[in-house]
């Protein structure tokens, strides 16, 4: 009979707590603390919507409490919005009544879409202040976003809705053709230093036009966008060095997401594409980051000349070459998904002081790969005339890092001379690199090249690694991929040799 009785009490309380839908709260005090006290959101483009910033709230005193207000200074005509606990308010901007539970805290998210014309003009700074309550309980968190200007080029919009598309291997594309002659933009196959440029689909270059990118020239893709280099037409990069590490003198290609979230992320936007029958293409002093292949070479014409240029963190390569012609100086690639380097379908091959590194997170990649064949081509196989990696590196962290898919049905030349390498032991008789002296000189095999800091693409080397001073004079180049002075014997790779500091 007791335990009914116990039953019956404890359904009594249950039924009564069940029912309580508030709480009873007191006004806040003023006494909130906030994880910050201002709000940093990173520089974003104009009318180019930020990513989501936290900011959290804690009521440290013994009570509920309930916030009278919380809103954006400047009310609904700010261009932040908030979500506060999961609740939009007044179209992000006016929150009434907000209960913060004794001991608790709460989620601000914020997020920010503005114009240039809405910043400050001397500095550029767009800026707003969330308010808790009001009178003498005012607090106030800070908010504060640089806003910047760019040139935007997109697909103009067709009579019928549609957008302007341009053929890329025979497929249509969301893009449009560059023009020398642009109505707002003015010559467009120019690019200068003066403001970045941010490109929404494919940027073609137009047949028997040349496209330049000046020295200091910021150009950003947003997602599944690019460069593609038509039949005929030229691309020329006159980057050149630079003193600070801005990378001020350096042309830059990478993402539209400027947030230091997105600085490493692989896939923002497609590729560079050098189409087939594309001439003449001259690279100086790049940086290209985040693509899915970076530059990609589709049996161009001519030689192209590629030299103290970066590419990191590419969904699949860095460089693709399809039977091309390239002679490579002071090129660093790492972290692509398949190979950083990877020349198929034959052509023609020479690099000097390039550090070929792969460390992305998989064991099936490589630095490099080779090949004279290309599965549905016709024909399917095309002579490797000639592939020289001279006084370069090739590693990474896979166990194989260098590959050769060699078709006996074409030529297929190669040498490596004065490289340190990363291969297993094999018994294959292609990758013998003590013996085998006609496609292997003075090979340094898997010694590790202590970089400086590979996980931030830092692949500088000090006198510590096993690359320095492991180059043979007869292939120096003169000046390193940052304009250092090489000494004789050169190291190894695209770097001179330097002390790191402490």
């Amino acid at each position: 009979m007791r335990q009914y009785f116990v039953l019956f009490i404890f359904g009594i309380i249950l039924a009564f707590s069940s029912c309580r839908t508030d709480f009873d709260t007191v006004a806040s005090t003023g006494d909130l603390k906030f994880s910050k006290d201002t709000v940093y959101l990173d520089t974003v483009f104009k009318n180019i919507g930020s990513s989501t910033y936290q900011l959290k709230v804690y009521n440290r005193s013994k009570n509920d409490i309930s916030i009278p207000i919380v809103q954006l200074k400047k009310g609904l005509n700010s261009k932040y919005r908030m979500t506060v606990d999961g609740m939009s308010g007044s179209n992000g901007k006016i929150f009434k009544d907000v209960t913060l539970l004794a001991k608790d805290s709460l989620y601000i998210f914020i997020e920010t879409t503005a114009d240039i014309t809405d910043a400050n003009p001397t500095d550029f700074l767009y800026t707003d202040e969330i308010q808790f309550d009001s009178g003498a309980n005012l607090q106030e968190v800070a908010l504060v976003t640089l806003i910047q200007d760019a040139v935007f080029l997109f697909p103009k919009q067709n009579a019928d809705g549609t957008k302007e598309k341009i053929q890329i291997e025979g497929k249509d594309v969301d893009g449009f053709y560059l023009d020398e002659n642009d109505p707002e933009n003015g010559n467009e196959l120019i690019f200068t230093k003066q403001k970045p440029y941010v490109i929404y689909g494919y940027a073609g270059v137009p047949e028997n036009k040349t496209v330049t990118f000046e020295t200091g020239t910021r150009v950003h893709f947003h997602a599944n966008s690019g460069l593609y280099v038509g039949d005929k037409a030229t691309l020329q990069i006159n980057g050149t060095a630079s003193t600070t590490e801005k990378l001020e003198n350096e042309v830059i290609f990478e993402g539209d997401r400027l947030e230091s979230l997105y600085s490493d992320i692989p896939g923002q936007w497609k590729s560079v594409i050098f189409a087939n029958g594309s001439t003449n293409h001259s690279i100086n002093h790049l940086t290209l980051k985040n693509a899915v292949i970076g530059l990609d070479f589709k049996n161009p014409l001519n030689a192209i000349e590629i030299k103290n240029t970066q590419i990191y963190n590419c969904v699949e390569y860095g460089i693709l070459a399809q039977n091309a012609h390239i002679n490579g100086e002071n090129i660093v690639i790492n972290y692509a998904g398949i190979a950083s380097l990877s020349c198929v379908y034959g052509g023609n091959y020479s690099f000097t002081h390039c550090t070929f590194n792969n460390n992305w997170q998989n064991s099936s990649h490589f630095a490099v790969t080779l090949s004279n064949s290309l599965a549905g081509a016709s024909p399917e196989t095309n002579p490797l005339t000639q592939a020289a990696f001279n006084n370069c590196i090739i590693y990474g962290s896979s166990t194989n890092e260098f590959n050769l898919a060699k078709n006996t049905n074409a030529a297929f030349v190669y040498q490596l001379n004065n490289c340190l390498l990363k291969f297993g032991s094999t018994t294959n008789p292609d990758y013998q690199f003590k013996t085998d002296t006609e496609h292997y000189n003075n090979i340094i095999l898997n010694e590790n090249p202590k970089y400086y800091n590979v996980s931030k693409n830092q692949l500088n080397i000090d006198k510590t690694s096993a690359a320095f001073a492991k180059g043979n004079p007869a292939y120096i180049i003169p000046l390193d991929i940052l304009g250092a002075v090489r000494t004789s014997p050169p190291d190894l790779g695209a770097y001179q040799s330097k002390d790191f500091p402490k």
